[in-house]
């Protein structure tokens, strides 16, 4: 699944220049826990204001909300997703910045996406990214074999059917991430550069 296909299309947006005071009156009246922060000009980053943002940095220090603009408090530019970014990667970005929503935008804002839209709007429990690529690293392991024999190990596209055969490896290690290995035992014919065996 693609992050467009989860996102919420609808998003609150505000001005940087408005105070804390309004920001937090349009997350109570949207029921929202972050704003998407407009942008002054077309070149310009969009930024986020979270309620988090909000109770850290004004209500921890007392600060008046009706004084302090969202600019002083919201993040910019923030974390953002592009449409077409995978699930998978949407929640490895999230667990690398530390963030748990993003706006996702092509050119122009399209929608927000977060955890809660992970969890419950995407297809995760019943068809997990690592078993995909494991059948996928299966059937390319075929492929590559099938064209080594009719074409040879030396050609033009045994080389690329070998290419990604290693960029599913890559991948999949990257999932497992420590996780036990299986190996696949490759034959002798398509072993390159005296590889035995090929992590799975």
């Amino acid at each position: 699944m693609k992050a467009q296909e989860i996102m919420t299309q609808e998003v609150a947006t505000i001005r940087g220049s408005a105070t804390v005071a309004d920001a937090v009156k349009l997350m109570k009246l949207k029921k929202l826990r972050s704003l998407v922060v407009d942008r002054r000009y077309e070149e310009d980053a969009y930024g986020l204001v979270t309620e988090e943002d909000i109770t850290n940095k004004v209500v921890a220090y007392g600060k008046d909300p009706k004084q302090l603009k969202v600019y002083e408090v919201m993040t910019k530019p923030c974390v953002v997703v592009n449409p077409d970014l995978a699930v998978e990667y949407v929640a490895r970005l999230f667990a690398l910045t530390g963030v748990d929503r993003a706006p996702v935008i092509q050119g122009d804002l399209l929608g927000i996406i977060s955890v809660t839209d992970i969890l419950f709007k995407s297809d995760f429990l019943t068809n997990p990214r690592l078993a995909i690529l494991e059948r996928a690293l299966e059937e390319a392991n075929a492929a590559a074999r099938a064209i080594a024999q009719e074409q040879g190990e030396n050609s033009e596209a045994f080389t690329v059917a070998w290419e990604k055969v290693q960029e599913l490896e890559a991948e999949a290690a990257h999932l497992q991430s420590g996780a036990t290995t299986k190996a696949v035992t490759v034959p002798s014919n398509l072993a390159l550069a005296g590889s035995e065996a090929v992590a799975v």
